[in-house]
């Protein structure tokens, strides 16, 4: 029996698993569930996010993956291990090649890290890319052209803008501005404006249910519960858009910076294609209501969110897997 090669997309938030020939077989969240005492992996995926914020002090629920990179080495073999041997596709004697994805900024120590806890999980050979590149092969751009292509790659942990053409980056940055950091203020903000605490799973519901990020987009409320900072005892506010859109000013104004740095980067030529094509966001922070508009506004061109944003990555890997051979030749 022989292994197939697969291709993952290892994210902060979330890990996507394509294998080829199959298509994508696994969409678990970026979480273990630690018994603190005795060091043992008690659960691993969505069983594991259902206990953020909710264990008892031995157990710890880890997210081994921060700003897109490894932050905790074991943890995260663990995890690649627990997933791989759940989509079985370990053949009877090889093992399957791997084609990962990382950020465009990550030092060679932070590569090495992927490739080692990869290939201790099980890859026989395993390939490095850069995810802003595997997102637009995802989305659908024809990258391989002598033409400008714009895609801003919104993860988890990272947000990657990135300027493509003859099959690779003219020009990129990544900033650590993503999901993550957008629960991140939205809980803060409550917690200033509302002396109340709430934790990371509400602040992302409150993110998916009501969030903009665009003045007069949306306007929805939403009745949140958490512990009164005051009196100690629980509560319920409501929070309404225009609300979540003042407390993501900041956060988002980073992100259209960076993607202004690019474009200001970006040779002419390739910028006048660009202003033809769009900007194609991809990305699950890409799913962020109004966000689109408020780029078409600030960067003056055309942006288009890609279909299914979250999984441009996983679906990119496949693509790039049915051309491993290639690969083979470009990458050592």
């Amino acid at each position: 029996m022989f292994s197939r090669d697969i291709g993952i997309d290892l994210g902060t938030a979330n890990v996507l698993i394509h294998v080829k020939g199959k298509g994508i077989v696994l969409d678990e969240p970026s979480v273990v569930a630690m018994d603190r005492n005795t060091g043992k992996v008690l659960e691993v995926g969505e069983e594991a996010r259902r206990m953020v914020g909710r264990t008892p002090g031995n157990i710890e629920a880890i997210r081994p993956l921060k700003d897109g990179v490894i932050a905790d080495f074991d943890v995260t073999e663990a995890m690649l291990k627990y997933f791989i041997n759940k989509i079985n596709v370990k053949g009877f004697l090889s093992k399957p090649r791997m084609l990962i994805c990382c950020p465009t900024n990550i030092t060679k120590v932070e590569q090495k890290a992927i490739k080692e806890a990869a290939e201790k999980s099980g890859g026989k050979k395993v390939y490095l890319e850069e995810e802003p590149k595997v997102a637009a092969i995802g989305a659908g751009m024809d990258i391989f052209q002598p033409s400008g292509n714009m895609v801003v790659d919104i993860g988890g942990g990272t947000t990657d803008v990135a300027v493509l053409s003859m099959g690779d980056i003219v020009t990129a940055q990544s900033v650590k501005m993503a999901g993550d950091k957008f629960d991140e203020e939205i809980l803060q903000y409550v917690k200033r404006k509302y002396k109340l605490l709430i934790g990371e799973r509400t602040a992302e519901d409150i993110k998916i249910n009501v969030a903009t990020v665009f003045q007069g987009a949306r306007s929805e409320e939403i009745d949140i519960r958490g512990r009164d900072m005051v009196t100690g005892l629980p509560r319920t506010i409501t929070i309404r858009s225009e609300e979540v859109e003042e407390a993501l000013r900041e956060s988002i104004a980073l992100i259209v910076q960076s993607a202004k740095i690019v474009l200001e980067k970006t040779p002419p030529e390739l910028s006048a294609d660009i202003i033809d094509r769009g900007v194609i966001l991809t990305g699950g922070g890409a799913l962020l209501n109004g966000l689109d508009q408020l780029l078409a506004e600030e960067l003056k061109v055309p942006v288009l969110l890609a279909e299914e944003p979250m999984n441009c990555v996983a679906k990119g890997t496949g693509i790039m897997l049915d051309n491993i051979d290639k690969l083979e030749r470009s990458i050592v």
